[in-house]
Formats: C-alpha cells, sequence, structure tokens
C-alpha cells in the first residue's frame, strides 16, 4: 500500500571522479544492476508516494536508468548551485504544495542500505516526531565521513563534514551515512536559509541539522543494524568490496534454497538469475543477467552464462554463453562458445571447441567438435561431423543453413549459405556442400586417392643435396 505521507529523494547528480571512469559512478555494476538501479529497487519497496531522482553529471544517462528500474517516478536537475542541501532542495520543490508528510534523502551510491534499515528509521522518526532523524554508522576507519557530534547527554548536536572537522571531531568514530528522514516542513523552512562557508564551498544538506537543533527542532541519530549496509561507494576498490559481500549473500541464499555451490568464493550469481531445487555450481562459475537454470542442471565449472536458460537436468562445462537457450538434459562444452540466438533442444549437444550464433539444434541433434555453426537450423536426430563449417557470409550480407533431420554429416563439411540439406541425407567427409541436397540423398565431393611412387625418397635426396651445396 502506498504511504501518502512519504517521499523519498535519491541523490545522484554527483561526477564521482574518485571512480576514474567515463561512466557516472552511479552507474557502475553491482551483481548485475547498477548502484543506482540498488537504491531505486529499496525505494519502490518503501512505497512511497514521490520518488524524486536529482541529476546533473551526463544526466540523460542517469535518467535512462531512473526510467528503466523506477519508471513513472520524477527526475529533477541540479543547478550549478553546488552541495547536497542545494540538490534535495530542488528536489522539494517539485512535491505537491500540500506534501506534508516526511521526507527520505537517500544517496544514489550507498547500494547495500535495504528497506529493512530504512523503514526502522522512518519508524523511529515518526515515535520520537523530530524533525529529523539520520542514519549514523559506527566504523573503524572514518576517513572521509561526516561526523556525528554529540553534547554530554549524548543528543545529536550537529554533522561536522571531514574536511571541516577538528583532530577531536576526526577521532569520533560515529559517522553519517548520508540517509536522513525530515519533516517537510522543517526542509522548506531551512533550506533556503543554508550557506556555503565551508572548505568544499558547496551547501551540505548536514547544516540543517545544526540549524534545526539551534532553532529547538528535536534532532535525532539513529545507528545503523550493520556499517557496512551504509558504506558509499567512491572508488573500484569499496565496489569491488561491495561486490564481494553482496554475492556472498547471494549464494548463501541459493544455497539454502536447495542449490549446490561447491566453491562459493568462485561462483558469482548475478540478482536477476534465477535457480531452481538441486542445481549444481562447480568452481568459477558465473550466472549473469537473468539467466534462469532449471531443476537438476549441473554448471561448470570455468562457464559464465549472460541471460541464458538452461532446463532441467542439462550438463554445461567450460562454456561461454550468452543469450542462449539449451534444453532439457542438453550437454554443452567443454570449452564450447555459444553466441546470441543459440537454442539447443532437449538432448542435443554442442561439443568442445564448438562455436554457434543464431543457431536452432533440434531435440537429440549433435555437434560434437570442432565446428562453426552459425545462421543455421538443424533438425531433430542429426549429427554434424567434425570441423564442420557453415559459411554463412559471402563478403556482404548473411545467409542461412538448413539442415533437416536424421542426417549425417562426414569431418571437415563446409556448407556454403544459403543451402539446404534435406531429411535423412548423408553427407561424405570433406564435402563441400554448395547445392541443396536432395532427402535422402549420398552428397559427395571427393577426389580420387592418386599416388606417386618415390615421392619420399626424391625429396629427401633433394633435400641432402641442397644442404651440402649450403656447407
Amino acid at each position: 500500500m502506498t504511504d501518502s505521507r512519504l517521499a523519498i529523494v535519491v541523490l545522484a547528480a554527483g561526477q564521482g571522479t574518485r571512480m576514474k571512469s567515463s561512466r557516472p559512478k552511479v552507474l557502475h555494476d553491482l551483481a548485475g544492476v547498477p548502484l543506482l538501479g540498488h537504491v531505486l529497487a529499496t525505494a519502490r519497496e518503501l512505497s512511497a508516494a514521490h520518488v524524486v531522482t536529482v541529476v546533473r553529471h551526463e544526466r540523460d544517462l542517469v535518467a535512462a536508468a531512473v526510467d528503466e528500474f523506477l519508471p513513472g517516478s520524477t527526475v529533477v536537475d541540479q543547478d550549478d548551485i553546488p552541495g547536497t542541501g542545494r540538490a534535495v532542495e530542488v528536489a522539494v520543490s517539485t512535491l505537491p504544495a500540500d506534501f506534508d508528510g516526511d521526507v527520505v534523502v537517500v544517496s544514489g551510491d550507498v547500494p547495500l542500505l535495504d528497506a529493512g534499515t530504512i523503514a526502522g528509521l522512518l519508524a523511529a522518526h515518526r515515535r520520537a516526531t523530530a524533525a529529523v532523524t539520520l542514519l549514523s554508522a559506527i566504523v573503524d576507519d572514518a576517513t572521509g565521513y561526516g561526523r556525528v557530534v554529540r553534547d554530554a547527554d549524548g543528543a545529536l548536536s550537529r554533522i561536522v563534514e571531514h574536511g571541516d572537522a577538528t583532530d577531536d571531531e576526526r577521532a569520533i568514530t560515529e559517522v553519517n551515512s548520508g540517509t536522513y528522514v525530515f519533516t517537510v516542513a522543517s526542509l522548506r523552512a531551512s533550506l533556503p536559509g543554508l550557506a556555503s562557508a565551508n572548505a568544499q564551498g558547496e551547501r551540505y544538506l548536514t547544516d540543517v541539522v545544526g540549524m534545526l537543533r539551534s532553532a529547538g527542532e528535536s534532532v535525532e541519530a539513529v545507528p545503523a543494524p550493520d556499517a557496512w549496509a551504509v558504506e558509499g561507494i567512491n572508488d573500484r576498490v569499496q565496489l569491488a568490496r561491495a561486490a564481494a559481500r553482496l554475492n556472498a549473500m547471494i549464494v548463501r541464499g541459493w544455497q539454502l534454497a536447495g542449490v549446490t555451490v561447491h566453491d562459493p568464493a568462485s561462483t558469482w550469481i548475478d540478482l536477476r538469475a534465477t535457480l531452481a531445487e538441486d542445481v549444481e555450481l562447480r568452481p568459477n562459475t558465473h550466472l549473469a543477467g537473468a539467466t534462469t537454470v532449471a531443476r537438476g542442471a549441473r554448471i561448470g565449472p570455468d562457464t559464465t552464462l549472460l541471460d541464458c536458460e538452461v532446463g532441467e537436468d542439462a550438463v554445461v562445462t567450460r562454456t561461454d554463453a550468452t543469450l542462449a537457450v539449451i534444453g532439457a538434459q542438453a550437454t554443452v562444452g567443454p570449452f564450447a562458445y555459444l553466441r546470441p540466438g543459440t537454442e539447443l533442444g532437449a538432448g542435443g549437444k554442442i561439443g568442445t571447441y564448438v562455436e554457434t550464433k543464431n543457431a536452432k539444434i533440434g531435440a537429440g541433434s549433435k555437434v560434437p567438435h570442432l565446428s562453426y555453426i552459425g545462421d543455421t537450423t538443424i533438425g531433430e536426430g542429426t549429427n554434424i561431423g567434425a570441423g564442420a563449417i557453415t559459411a554463412n557470409y559471402d563478403g556482404f550480407v548473411k545467409h542461412a543453413t538448413t539442415i533437416g533431420s536424421h542426417v549425417h554429416t562426414g569431418t571437415h563439411n563446409s556448407f556454403v549459405a544459403p543451402v539446404t540439406i534435406g531429411d535423412d541425407a548423408t553427407i561424405g567427409a570433406g564435402t563441400v556442400v554448395r547445392r541443396d541436397v536432395p532427402a535422402g540423398a549420398l552428397a559427395v565431393t571427393v577426389a580420387p586417392l592418386k599416388f606417386v611412387e618415390g615421392w619420399t625418397a626424391r625429396h629427401r635426396a633433394a633435400a641432402e643435396a641442397a644442404a651440402d651445396a649450403q656447407d
């Protein structure tokens, strides 16, 4: 049910220079989802009446991500005035004039902060009828964080940014997570009064806390249950640390759901992947994107599947596959490369050192080894011999190959597309197929075997003579 008295502001305007990337920081991936996507998913869980994302750097890219992960929400541009205070001010200006509820402020680069923690913060804020309640954290290394300064009674006094803190204040280990709940009336009254007299020349949202405290309003700070949940992502080191933590939680969740994971440390599963009971994941397996794996399938070792569908009891070993469908009880690999558009039917096989692309291979059909099958349709029960090539490109356009059911091809066949092989046909070893083959026919282009008597002796003598001449 929508909370009509709740608005959420997502701060996503920053450039994130410490990432040293041409990509906006909030669009870097974590478990297959951009950092901002995680934050917007949390916002969706909280069922707020209004969600406003503030953008600036690479605004079109970031706005597109907002539309993908939380369509229908509001995007607002921060102007040239820097600082989180100004960002929240422009966001609040988009809320309806009659909105009189609470505003949760979150950062687009804090992906592991879950809806339950924010809901707890919101509940504490409403119980205390505070003007602002911030989420704090107790950390071992507070470098870079704003410090939570409390008075002698332990009440929240103010927030001081790291660059403006004294040595004593920098020794404080309770830090501001950048997540707040404000009453909207407090924000509307305080934000216009923010100044930029600080080390960064910015309008800090943290200054609102001190302003409200000075005005006699109730201000609260609630420590987060898990400090890691409020860690922001500012560089690649922090991104990797967050990825490892989130992946460990994902893997554990699937283990508890009935998936066997032989080596959790080397197994990576994206958030959108889904697995059934009795799936087995062997070491160095990565299930990326929206990959789905059905009951009893065995994946790995050394396998990456991106946006793939794997059927029941299939076996996929040492394989790289993208946008492929692997049928029930089919086998793939080792050392197979499945490109987009590959569909392998039930009980089929794509074997060792086989590359496929836009290939539909019917039930029970096999491409066992050393072949390239592209832009091809293969019927049921067909066996493709080693070293087969579907020559689908004539230098200008791609052409299709159709191979029927119960076809048997020899080794080192080339199918020069466009070409059709009828059902029950047989193709001799070494044959280059340039024309359609009728059903049930044998196609061969093998030259007669020829012998040149005495060839070895003559060539050996010539080689020895040449060597003597060089001496």
